[in-house]
Formats: structure tokens, C-alpha cells, sequence
């Protein structure tokens, strides 16, 4: 499980988070809603740990993240699949060698274990072929695909979590994402959790919606209280989805 306990954070003087509590199960999909740079990113970083709240508490299966460090958080971390917004591949390194590079650097496997694992996940998500190619020459959706095998290369792990996974992409290649992120909660069996600003994505995929504005949590809820709410600021968010599902 993952609890947020009255979480603060700011980038200099500027509060992003103030005093934001929730709990999360791992097998839960959650979308987290909200105008860009309002804080949702910075959640994600915060349960890796990537950085630290100036106050409050976070949980991961009941240890508090916050006071860890680097060595600490590594079994943290590992608890997670997260592909960032950008896909962060690395530019230097062709496709096979980015989905390689956990394997080889973190769990030392030999070769050719590498390699069948490579193949096995780029035709998992639907680039086999793809291998010898540099992340310049990825499409777009090709590009996040490719950032999802590289996050299933480190293992069994408890939750997804997705940071605008269909940002700058076509309506086409959105929905293939959106298909695999659903296929792959299904046959993993584990949950996921879903940082954007398109609550049409969020509706498709997701079972739970928390709503930030101006660094707190306004809402927090499923399907039917999100398309009831009398919540003003939700309402307006979510109008599109009156267009879009019947």
C-alpha cells in the first residue's frame, strides 16, 4: 500500500503540494487529474523517492520512504514499473541496449538471458524488429512502447506507474497505449497509476480519480461520483467527457 500522510512539498518558495493525504492499494487504478504543473509529477517522484516531502509521511508497505537513503530506496524502487512522460531513454544507446540496460548493470545476467528478454519484451509490446534502432528514430509511439519494456525489464513488480503515457501522441497510437497499459494490468495482475491531464485517458483506463488543484486534493473518487460532483472546478475539467462517452 501506498499512504501519503499530510504531504508538503515546494520548489522554492512556491507550495506545489500542501498537506495532501491518500491511501492506495497496489492493485487499484488510479488516475491523478489536475492542470499541468499542478503537482501531479511530483507525486510520482516522491514515491520513488526521488525526492523528499519538506513535510509529512509517506508509506510504501508500511515503511516510511522519507528518511532512506539512496541504497535504502533501491527495494523501494523496484516495487514499481514507471515510465516518465518522455519515455527518458537513454540517446546513445540503440533499443535493445536501453531495454538491456537494467539487466546487465543491476542484475549482471549474461547475454544471452539478456537478449532472449529483450526479444521477449519488445514483441510484448508490440516493436519486435525494432532492436538495432536509436531512439531518434522512433515514432512517438514507438518511442513509449519501448520505454514500457524497459520498465517490465527489471521484474515482478506491485504497481505501474505512468506519467502522461499518451501525452504529445496521435489519437491512433494514444489508444494503442492506452490498450497495452490495459492488457499489461490484466495479465501482470497488479494496478497501476496514471499521472495526466486528459480525463478522457483516465476515464478509459482507471476505476479511481483524485482531482488536485492548487497543491491539495479537491477530489477523490470513482466513475460515478466523478460525473456527479458538484465540485465547479472538477465539473469544468471533465466536461469533454460528455462529448466523448455516451
Amino acid at each position: 500500500m501506498i499512504v501519503f500522510d499530510n504531504v508538503w512539498f515546494s520548489y522554492g518558495n512556491r507550495d506545489v503540494l500542501k498537506g495532501i493525504s491518500f491511501n492506495a492499494n497496489f492493485d487499484e487504478r488510479i488516475a491523478v487529474l489536475g492542470e499541468s504543473g499542478g503537482g501531479k509529477t511530483t507525486i510520482l517522484k516522491l514515491i520513488l523517492g526521488l525526492i523528499a516531502p519538506d513535510k509529512g509521511k509517506i508509506l510504501i508497505d508500511g515503511i516510511d520512504i522519507t528518511e532512506l537513503g539512496e541504497e535504502e530506496l533501491i527495494p523501494v524502487r523496484r516495487k514499481f514499473s514507471i515510465v516518465f512522460q518522455e519515455g527518458a531513454l537513454f540517446d546513445s544507446l540503440p533499443v535493445k541496449e536501453n531495454v538491456a540496460f537494467f539487466m546487465r548493470e543491476i542484475l549482471k545476467l549474461p547475454d544471452e538471458k539478456i537478449y532472449s528478454r529483450v526479444n521477449e519484451l519488445l514483441s510484448r509490446v508490440g516493436v519486435h524488429g525494432s532492436e538495432e534502432l536509436m531512439p531518434e528514430e522512433l515514432s512517438g509511439g514507438m518511442h513509449r512502447r519501448v520505454a514500457i519494456a524497459r520498465a517490465l525489464a527489471v521484474g515482478k513488480t506491485k504497481m505501474f506507474l505512468y506519467d502522461e503515457p499518451t501525452a504529445g501522441l496521435d489519437p491512433i497510437n494514444s489508444e494503442r497505449i492506452m490498450s497495452l497499459i490495459e492488457d499489461l494490468a490484466n495479465k501482470e495482475n497488479i494496478g497501476f497509476m496514471i499521472i495526466t491531464h486528459v480525463v478522457y485517458v483516465a476515464w478509459q483506463l482507471c476505476n479511481r480519480f483524485i482531482f488536485i488543484k492548487d497543491g491539495s486534493i479537491i477530489f477523490d473518487g470513482n466513475k460515478k461520483e466523478l460525473i456527479s460532483t458538484e465540485i465547479a472546478a472538477v465539473k469544468d475539467f471533465i466536461k469533454e467527457l460528455f462529448f466523448k462517452v455516451s
